[in-house]
């Protein structure tokens, strides 16, 4: 049977799927990958580490499959920094010199000051990210690196976005994708060039001088052939070499190329139907993609973008840096955790599990379970917001806690929270809305899809339609699609996602009391917002630095 693989890198593991030419599942496999935290908003992998975790997954994922002759292989990773030396070695990114430490993960924060400072020059290529460049982005991190560890900079002969380090690593091929350049380093995709200006005006001129060579001078539209399996990297993944490699994703657009574009019932949409649709793409942060034949500039909103996700159209790419690592992190510190852990695992269920089961009990009481939280907000804001607020520098905030921490209080704070982060995807899906997108179906897939809490909520939050995939490894797919137009399986990109995904499950939003529900707690988690903001500006008016050095 001809197949193809998909290869994901996510922030805590490596996944690969394979497929047949009409999308369907034959086997997959995942291993952990490591993360380092040597300070406060640093965040640091190694590249030695993921493409072992790729090989390994890649042969287990094989051996489920059975007898297959695989034509393709597309890859995505995470938007995260690789920085390797002249010989394909890894250069340490990390502020303590850790040899193997030469990645700097999306969610690393350590570039704020760099980002503010070229948020404040107002450059032409600041139109294409929503007005204001993220801290996630790279070039603040390449900034950050040549004025911080400038024995790495010098050191340093390519600069890659995780997922184009899988094709190189794969090929050898320098070529670099137009959905990560475009959308993480301000490659301006409908001119197809850098802006010179921009870089010699930000302090990376050099990248200039050297005519990009660094940071790539080949870049590919998806759908392209980056190269063909190199002897080296086809004996570690146990294929055989000359496959056709495509050219990568970013992992979020590789599930929006999964889901966007499945029909819905008989409905195949058009450039004009996609306005109605947002692929949420939902794990340890969540990704919101709606595109548009022409290009949206929508504030705190990253793009538009064109070609990024979808060939010849523009992208518009909302997101929250923590979802489900934020629902983790709320759950997981609460004094009730470890006894309702040990619970779970007694009765063979998740912590999600137990906490839904107990928040089904609670419900008994109330006319439909989100009325659980009446008394009960959270501004989910802890890692900062990414949209479309743009700003990293907001902070989580819970109102309503009552002086108790038992099982019942950790499930309602559990259930708060997943509210918090539906409500801002309403605020995204609003926002986009407001700039000539009519969003009203939400195609949805990641790790929160699998959570039935975390779907109600969302469709009852947002008074959009949710739409599950049929294959719920909707990213895997998304770079098993790239991986079968460059295998010649599928002509196109968009005649693939057609062919090869498929909708699953719908649910529908809840009407009447509901919706006036969650009207009102969208209320507050806006007021929470302008209350924050109202509480910075009574300290910044009571000079606590002053006081301190004048008590002192």
């Amino acid at each position: 049977m001809d197949a193809v693989i998909g290869v994901d890198v996510g922030t805590g593991s490596a996944r690969a799927g394979v497929f047949d030419g009409m999308g369907r599942m034959l086997g997959q496999a995942s291993r952990a990958i490591q993360a380092w935290r040597p300070e406060a908003d640093y965040v640091q992998q190694s590249t030695t580490d993921i493409w072992a975790a790729v090989c390994a997954s890649v042969r287990e994922a094989l051996v489920q499959a059975g007898d297959v002759t695989v034509r393709g292989m597309g890859f995505d990773a995470t938007c995260s920094l690789v920085a390797l030396d002249d010989g394909g070695g890894p250069v340490s990114v990390s502020p303590d010199g850790e040899p193997e430490q030469n990645v700097i993960v999306w969610m690393d924060h350590r570039a704020g000051a760099e980002a503010d400072r070229i948020n404040a020059g107002g450059y032409d290529v600041l139109r294409y990210v929503g007005g204001r460049i993220s801290l996630e982005m790279e070039t603040p991190k390449l900034v950050w690196l040549k004025e911080q560890r400038p024995d790495a900079w010098a050191r340093a002969a390519h600069f890659f976005d995780l997922p184009d380090f899988l094709t190189w690593r794969a090929t050898g091929s320098l070529a670099r994708s137009l959905c990560s350049t475009v959308c993480k380093w301000t490659y301006l995709g409908h001119e197809q060039r850098w802006d010179e200006d921009y870089f010699r005006a930000i302090g990376l001129g050099d990248l200039a001088d050297e005519g990009f060579a660094r940071i790539g001078t080949d870049i590919r539209p998806l759908g392209s052939v980056a190269g063909s399996l190199s002897a080296a990297a086809a004996e570690e993944l146990g294929l055989a070499p000359g496959i056709p490699v495509g050219t990568s994703a970013i992992d979020a657009h590789a599930g929006g190329i999964g889901v966007i574009g499945a029909a819905v019932g008989a409905e195949r949409p058009d450039a004009a139907g996609l306005l109605h649709r947002l692929a949420l793409v939902g794990g340890t942060s969540s990704c919101h993609m709606a595109v548009s034949a022409e290009p949206r500039f929508v504030p705190g909103i990253w793009g538009p973008y064109f070609a990024a996700m979808v060939p010849g159209l523009w992208l518009n790419e909302g997101g929250q840096s923590a979802t489900g690592s934020l629902i983790d992190h709320v759950v997981m510190t609460h004094a009730a955790y470890p006894a309702m852990l040990e619970q779970a695992r007694g009765a063979g269920q998740t912590i999600y599990q137990r906490l839904n089961a107990v928040l089904e009990t609670l419900a008994a009481s109330v006319a439909f379970p989100a009325a659980l939280t009446e008394g009960l907000h959270v501004m989910p804001d802890f890692h900062g917001n990414r949209s479309p607020r743009a700003d990293a520098t907001l902070r989580g905030m819970v109102s309503g806690l009552r002086l108790a921490a038992g099982p019942e209080d950790l499930a309602l704070l559990y259930l708060a929270t997943v509210q918090a982060v539906a409500y801002g995807t309403r605020h995204i899906v609003e926002t986009l809305n407001a700039e000539g997108y009519v969003i009203d179906t939400i195609m949805a897939c990641g790790g929160g899809t699998k959570n039935p809490v975390f779907l109600r909520e969302h469709a009852d939050a947002t008074g959009c339609t949710l739409v599950l995939p049929q294959e719920p490894e909707a990213v895997l797919l998304g770079a098993a699609i790239l991986g079968a137009v460059a295998g010649g399986l599928q002509p196109d990109v968009p005649t693939a996602m057609a062919t090869m995904s498929r909708a699953g499950s719908v649910i529908a939003p809840a009407a009447d009391a509901v919706r006036r529900y969650h009207d009102a707690k969208y209320a507050v988690f806006q007021r929470m917002y302008a209350d924050q903001m109202a509480y910075r500006a009574v300290m910044a008016g009571s000079e606590p630095h002053g006081k301190l050095a004048r008590a002192s």
